[in-house]
């Protein structure tokens, strides 16, 4: 049978015949054979009507129905985007077009922004009973309880940090300029879109009430949705049901680089031409008097109870561990083009990250920070940066000896000369370490530095420790430098598990 192009030199959108309105074809190179028909039988030509996505008029095509025609054939959203055909396409650029947040500092994004800029530490004393006899007796409580945001049977069914990453989810979508009906009402193709979500413990707060029940009450008050909110991926499972998220929901378990390595993955799966939208982020709620005093058990968290505003305290001399937060941060991360194509508000481009693993030990880092290089190493190299590029690092600095010197011991080597001119700040002074969910709260931080152009200041941090070179922005925000365009997002957690992500200014 002999070949025929339907057409050669630009994209056409199909609007009639067999290959349905939504195919793209073209001639190419890489082209597959697809076999035109239409009905009836007896007709000998079909008739096609094409649209010029660049714009233009519509044309007619009559192809001989007996030939096989050679064509390239893609999807197109409803917005007019013509998307890959499956993945290994690589290569899109990933932008971020929303963003949600529910932490100690505020109930939303901006209240987080404002906290963090304010300088304010959100740590406080833990009322109840249950945390009087522990040593540790403070942490940085959510600055509203999700339940009372979300209806009573919904809010039932889901456990702490799901509550919390469904209302951050919410947020993020909303400002990214969809509808909260779902992705269908919001004009995308819901299979191409998805959610990536990281946490810890998810739902083992859950379980530590329902042993309580079956003690106290016997089987009969542990509730039936126990098992479901038990699962780690229930956040990622909640939002995909509550905004209608068809193409893939997976959830990331990674220690505290959680979150940043499900925003990391979600990058890749745009890129990779598997979904076109993501909602990634991560959230954490597990400050319950068990995790406390397995915590205070390894010594891993301060014991400043008197003094719990002045508790966490990022790369200053002073520190004496971290102090443990609740929350979740979410971003909108997108294929630039789709998110141009429907009129999107672009934050910054998510430009690459890395991951990387000590193979040290289960709890402390690699003392030389050769891991957390390592990552710090290939975000810059998937974004096609170097050191001379980046204007800002915030810095994963949980507030514990240790840690701290290997995180900047690494941003030291990798920095190089660049060192004294980059500014550090870092999170955990002002909202306790929120485990899962850190990365995704500090990866909104970072986004909203580049946009603003402020880098909020380290609180708790009065005095950095001698032997720490970095510019560890104190007291005021400060400004970003004017040379260069990538802010550095890092995590690094239990484990030796290692993820940092770099945003890119659009300008």
């Amino acid at each position: 049978m002999s070949e025929e192009s339907v057409m050669g030199g630009e994209c056409w959108l199909l609007t009639t015949g067999e290959l349905v309105p939504g195919d793209v074809v073209a001639t190419g190179v890489d082209r597959w054979h697809v076999v035109v028909r239409t009905a009836p039988a007896s007709e000998a030509r079909t008739r096609l009507v094409l649209r010029p996505l660049g714009g233009g008029p519509d044309q007619e095509r009559l192809l001989d129905r007996r030939r096989r025609q050679v064509v390239r054939v893609g999807r197109v959203d409803p917005h007019g985007v013509a998307r890959p055909e499956g993945p290994g396409t690589g290569g899109r650029r990933v932008v971020v077009t929303g963003l949600g947040a529910l932490t100690p500092l505020g109930p939303d994004a901006p209240g987080l922004w404002q906290g963090l800029l304010s300088g304010r530490s959100a740590v406080g004393r833990l009322a109840g009973e249950e945390f009087d006899a522990l040593p540790v007796r403070l942490a940085a409580r959510a600055a509203v309880d999700p339940a009372e945001l979300l209806p009573r049977p919904m809010a039932r069914r889901m456990n702490r940090a799901a509550q919390f990453a469904l209302l951050a989810a919410r947020e993020a979508w909303r400002d990214a300029g969809l509808d909260l009906a779902g992705a269908r009402q919001s004009g995308l193709l819901p299979a191409r879109a998805g959610v990536s979500m990281g946490s810890i413990i998810g739902g083992a707060p859950v379980l530590v009430e329902a042993q309580r029940r079956l003690a106290e009450r016997g089987p009969r008050a542990v509730s039936p949705h126990t098992a479901p909110m038990l699962v780690p991926s229930s956040a990622a499972a909640q939002i995909s049901i509550d905004l209608g998220i068809l193409g893939e929901a997976s959830t990331l378990v990674s220690a505290c680089a959680s979150g940043t390595e499900a925003i990391g993955r979600a990058v890749d799966r745009i890129r990779d031409g598997h979904v076109d939208l993501v909602v990634a982020g991560g959230t954490e709620a597990v400050i319950t008097p068990v995790i406390l005093a397995a915590f205070a058990a390894m010594r891993a968290v301060s014991t400043r109870n008197d003094e719990p505003a002045a508790a966490s305290r990022p790369f200053d001399k002073r520190r004496d561990g971290f102090v443990l937060g609740e929350g979740a941060g979410v971003l909108v991360l997108e294929a630039e083009e789709h998110a141009r194509a429907r009129g999107a508000r672009i934050y910054c481009e998510a430009a690459g990250w890395g991951l990387s693993a000590d193979a040290f030990h289960m709890a402390a880092p690699e003392p030389g920070g050769r891991g957390i290089e390592a990552a710090l190493r290939a975000a810059l190299a998937d974004a096609d940066a170097t050191a001379a590029d980046v204007v800002h690092v915030n810095a994963h600095a949980t507030a514990t000896v240790e840690g701290d010197r290997a995180e900047a011991r690494a941003l030291g080597r990798v920095l190089g000369a660049h060192t004294p001119d980059v500014p550090v700040t870092a999170n955990k002074g002002a909202l306790g370490h929120l485990q899962g969910g850190a990365g995704g709260v500090e990866a909104i931080a970072t986004v909203l530095a580049l946009r603003d152009g402020l880098i909020p200041p380290t609180a708790g941090c009065d005095d950095v420790e001698d032997g720490i070179a970095l510019d560890v922005v104190r007291g005021s925000p400060r400004s970003l430098p004017l040379d260069g365009d990538i802010a550095l997002s890092d995590s690094f957690g239990f484990g030796g598990h290692n993820a940092v992500l770099a945003f890119r200014s659009i300008g």
